[in-house]
C-alpha cells in the first residue's frame, strides 16, 4: 500500500489532481462571493490564500516532475494546508466565541508590503465581510467548519504521501 502511495508523488496526474481540486475550491469561493453575495472576511481571505498556495504548489511538479519540483510542491502544499487549517480553526473560534465582543478580526488583510494582494486583486482578496457572521451553512456546518474538513483532508493526504516516501526511503 505504501509503495503505491509513494509512487503518487512521481505521477504528474496526481499533482494535476491536487491543482484541480484547489482550483475547484477557488471557483466555488468566487461563486459564493460574486453570485451568492456572501462577502468574505479577513479569515476567509487568508483561507483563500492558503488554497491558492496549495494550487500553485502543485504547478511545478505537475509540469516537470523531478526531485526539485516535488520538493517545492511538498513544501508549498504542506505549509499551505497546515496554515489554512490553523486559520480555519481560529475562524471557527471567532464565530463560536462566548463573548463575541472580544473575538474580532482585522479590517484590512495583513499581506506583505511587497505583495498587497487586496490592492492588486480586490475582487479576489478584498475583505468586506465580518468574521463573526455565519451567513451560510451546509449539513449544519458553517463555511469555516467546512474549511477545517477540507484543510484536514489536504493535510492528511500530504502527511500520508510524505510518510510513505520517507518509509520507503525515496527522496521526496
Amino acid at each position: 500500500m505504501f509503495a503505491k502511495l509513494s509512487l503518487l508523488a512521481a505521477d504528474k496526474r496526481a499533482w494535476g489532481l491536487l491543482f484541480g481540486s484547489a482550483l475547484c475550491f477557488e471557483i466555488a469561493a468566487l461563486y459564493f462571493q460574486h453570485v451568492m453575495d456572501l462577502q468574505p472576511c479577513i479569515m476567509c481571505i487568508y483561507q483563500r490564500t492558503a488554497v491558492f498556495g496549495i494550487m500553485f504548489a502543485a504547478i511545478p511538479a505537475m509540469l516537470i516532475n523531478n526531485l526539485i519540483t516535488r520538493l517545492i510542491g511538498f513544501l508549498g502544499w504542506g505549509i499551505s494546508a497546515i496554515w489554512g487549517l490553523l486559520i480555519a480553526i481560529e475562524h471557527v473560534d471567532i464565530q463560536t466565541a462566548v463573548n463575541p465582543f472580544f473575538a474580532t478580526c482585522e479590517f484590512v488583510p495583513n499581506f506583505p508590503s511587497w505583495a498587497p494582494l487586496h490592492e492588486w486583486l480586490p475582487n479576489i482578496f478584498g475583505a468586506t465581510g465580518d468574521c463573526g457572521n455565519i451567513d451560510w451553512s451546509f449539513f449544519d456546518l458553517s463555511m469555516p467548519q467546512w474549511m477545517i474538513v477540507i484543510f484536514s483532508i489536504y493535510t492528511a493526504i500530504f502527511g500520508v504521501i510524505l510518510l510513505s516516501r520517507v518509509l520507503l526511503q525515496r527522496t521526496v
